[in-house]
């Protein structure tokens, strides 16, 4: 281990394996260690007896839940926008040749009480029964506006500067009520919050040309993805592109200390005793807890049934987002639901999670519309976990901490982390421009 690397990436969380594929691809020599005996960190896949310890502290699970291998329940479950950044990150990576993905059956939203598909077009947005009809006639406008909008071509703008006029102001234009802003800000533009009304259109806009694209691309009833096997098949797949580039993994490194010379610079890694030297180091909050500062806490629950959620059309994956203002709240929750047609249960069985961020102590009543959403359940476990960022200086300690995982479902806060921590530690923004083509759906 006495090397010297230009990167030790500590922690094999996605943040990290993604980091890590990124600067071998790009001729960094890189080593990537974890104190742990797996891969994944926060962001690993249990199977049923792992699931147990965890949360029962036991390690039998009842009989007829099935075969514990067959479960792959991922902890921080997340779909991919199909057309989405982390996809052309992974094409970029050359990393798809070994995963599978497979398409995601449903997109909804909760509005007035009911679980509604999300409408993504004009033609969508006419048969929705989220709107009445004369609010469908206005959103039609709007959509088609959207979708006919290029930023190249000023005489798709209508008069408007999107980078100056702001949300709130543009879907004013269109005389939208409150309902219809709340689902194409929270279920289709995927903002976490209510701030993007006073900020400019454009990345809405953006945002919502992303999600009918997706939708396009794989004509399915959803604009996301889903790897075969669950998530934990990501980290394996870059730690494989990682050995093809000459990096190293070592797992099940006790302690991982990170040394730092006289100016406060990082030196090296120490691990039983042997320190490998290195210019700069890539982990996630656990390892550099001095560095790091509380922001948040994500509530989420777990729950195995043995049915599809009510009122998604049977779909056998689907997220379905609540938004802050439907449930009274100052952050959105999240359903994401996945089964057996993704290999993630045995036949027969479908994983449902429900997350937050977390504004109470008491996980189990706060997340009670989501739960409420799910019917009848085999078994459920609650968890709450801290959000932890990085308050460290990099340019002078060489020193780039990712920030934790939110409640979101779907990717895309995590990969825009990805990619500001890719350009601090390089100086360079990752070339983006790939033929999507290259990630494939699985064959039925």
């Amino acid at each position: 281990m006495d090397e010297e690397y230009d990167v030790i990436v500590l922690g094999t969380g996605l943040k990290e394996c993604i980091l890590s594929g990124l600067l071998s691809v790009d001729g960094l020599k890189v080593l990537h260690m974890d104190r742990n005996d797996y891969y994944g960190g926060e962001s690993t896949s249990l199977n049923l007896i792992q699931l147990w310890k965890k949360f029962r502290g036991n390690d039998k699970p009842p009989a007829h839940l099935g075969s514990s291998r067959d479960y792959n329940v991922d902890m921080i479950p997340k779909f991919m926008m199909a057309n989405g950044t982390l996809v052309r990150v992974l094409i970029h990576t050359d990393v798809t040749k070994y995963l599978y993905f497979k398409a995601v059956d449903g997109s909804y939203v909760f509005s007035k009480g009911k679980v509604h598909k999300v409408p993504a077009t004009d033609m969508e947005a006419l048969k929705s029964p989220l709107m009445g009809i004369f609010e469908k006639r206005r959103a039609r406008k709007f959509f088609i506006y959207v979708q006919d909008y290029d930023e190249k071509d000023p005489k798709t703008h209508e008069g408007m500067d999107l980078t100056r006029v702001t949300t709130r102001e543009l879907i004013g234009k269109y005389g939208l009520d409150d309902n219809t802003v709340d689902f194409i800000g929270h279920a289709l533009a995927l903002h976490r919050d209510d701030r993007y009304l006073d900020e400019p259109a454009l990345d809405t806009v953006k945002r919502m040309k992303l999600y009918a694209e997706s939708i396009a691309r794989f004509q399915g009833g959803s604009p996301y993805i889903y790897p075969l096997y669950g998530l934990g098949e990501l980290p394996q797949a870059f730690a494989r592109l990682s050995a093809v580039y000459g990096g190293t993994y070592m797992l099940n490194k006790p302690e991982c200390k990170v040394e730092f010379d006289d100016e406060g610079k990082v030196s090296g890694v120490t691990s039983e005793g042997e320190t490998a030297k290195c210019k700069k180091v890539v982990c996630d909050p656990s390892y550099l807890p001095n560095k790091i500062r509380k922001i948040g806490r994500v509530a989420r629950a777990i729950a195995i049934m043995s049915h599809p959620i009510p009122n998604t059309n049977d779909s056998h994956s689907v997220q379905i987002i609540l938004p802050q203002k439907q449930l009274g709240r100052r952050s959105d929750m999240y359903v994401f639901c996945c089964s057996y047609s993704h290999n993630v249960a045995p036949k027969g069985k479908f994983i449902a999670f429900v997350s937050t961020e977390a504004e109470t102590d008491h996980p189990g009543t706060e997340l009670k519309p989501g739960i409420d959403l799910l019917g009848p359940v085999d078994e459920i476990f609650f968890d709450i976990y801290d959000r932890y960022e990085p308050v460290n200086e990099p340019s002078l300690d060489n020193c780039f901490i990712s920030t934790s995982y939110d409640a979101t479902t779907h990717f895309e806060s995590t990969v825009m982390d990805v990619l500001n921590m890719y350009t601090m530690i390089t100086g360079k923004v990752l070339d983006l421009s790939v033929d999507l083509s290259a990630a494939s759906a699985a064959e039925e």
